[in-house]
């Protein structure tokens, strides 16, 4: 079983940065993609960024690449997602998931794990 919590969540305005991490507990870590997905009130639930066991590949939706950052740390059993140029649209619910797979995909339903998430608020 593994367990994601997520922090680095707030308020921020238009044009600035937050850094979300994730903490995942299990032994395994090492051997999981991760990702991140996004919900905004009223919508649907969308990827946003994923990346593979040893970090080797990653993905990012359209509306982020060049703005979103994703990373991890399995020392630290730790992903990151740095968000920068941030824009009132990237409000939403930050869930952080992981797969029993290591390479990383960007279909929710892959994934096995899921954090409780996280708030971004960007105002503009």
């Amino acid at each position: 079983q593994v367990q994601l919590v997520e922090s680095g969540g707030g308020l921020v305005q238009a044009g600035g940065s937050l850094r979300l991490s994730c903490a995942a507990s299990g032994r395994t870590f090492g051997s999981y993609a991760m990702g991140w997905f996004r919900q905004a009130p009223g919508k649907e639930r969308e990827f946003v960024s994923a990346i593979s066991w040893n970090g080797g590949s990653t993905y990012y939706a359209d509306s982020v690449k060049g703005r979103f950052t994703i990373s991890r740390d399995n020392a630290k059993n730790t992903q990151y997602l740095q968000m920068n140029r941030l824009k009132p649209e990237d409000t939403a619910v930050y869930y952080c998931v992981a797969r029993h797979w290591p390479e990383a995909d960007n279909g929710a339903g892959r994934y096995d794990y899921w954090g409780q998430g996280t708030q971004v608020t960007v105002s503009s």
